[in-house]
């Protein structure tokens, strides 16, 4: 396995792609409120910065956000119980980093912070496919996230316990509990148009 290899699996929110019972399991424990939310692994400073960070990735539409859908919490207990230290050091470097970006203008609390602090920082940062992520181009060797893969790895995580979650899975998503038959025709005319809940 190449250097790049490795680091494409090293990112945090890789070990979810399989959404297996357990980590679903973990995900609707997840029912704290947002205010009186404790983090078990991040600072609680670093998880306001989450929980900031997550809605603004799925802010609340006609749909829930994603603190709504508990994700904040599900984010913080999946670093806790599921990734390894070598993971859990990127995680904190990652949030220790991104820190440092929000607060370079003189802000000494992430209490002062706004929306569009949060929003400047994922504009700047979060690259999609096409960008060139310039900090991995002028140090591919390095076993250390860079901010836009940190950030990318922050999106994919809060999509996926989004998406999974009880209620956005049963109520918003079109939903089979026993998927059995195997259907064969465009979206719009299975479903109306939405997702399948269990891929």
């Amino acid at each position: 396995m190449n250097r790049r290899d490795v680091l494409k699996n090293m990112g945090f929110a890789t070990g979810y792609l399989l959404a297996s019972p357990a980590i679903l399991s973990m995900l609707q424990s997840c029912t704290s409120n947002v205010e009186t939310w404790v983090p078990d692994f991040l600072s609680s400073e670093e998880g306001i910065v989450l929980t900031k960070v997550v809605d603004v990735i799925l802010p609340k539409t006609e749909l829930p956000s994603a603190t709504e859908m508990n994700v904040p919490q599900f984010i913080d207990k999946y670093i806790n119980e599921v990734l390894e230290d070598e993971q859990q050091n990127q995680v904190k470097n990652g949030f220790k980093t991104m820190l440092l970006i929000l607060k370079q203008d003189g802000i000494e609390s992430v209490d002062k912070l706004t929306e569009d602090n949060y929003k400047s920082l994922l504009d700047q940062y979060m690259l999609v496919k096409s960008d060139i992520d310039k900090e991995r181009a002028a140090n591919p060797e390095s076993l250390e996230l860079t901010k836009s893969e940190f950030l990318n790895s922050l999106k994919d995580i809060t999509i996926m316990a989004y998406v999974t979650s009880e209620e956005i899975g049963e109520r918003v998503l079109k939903y089979d509990p026993i998927p059995a038959a195997y259907y064969c025709s465009d979206l719009q005319e299975l479903t109306g148009g939405k997702s399948w809940s269990l891929k």
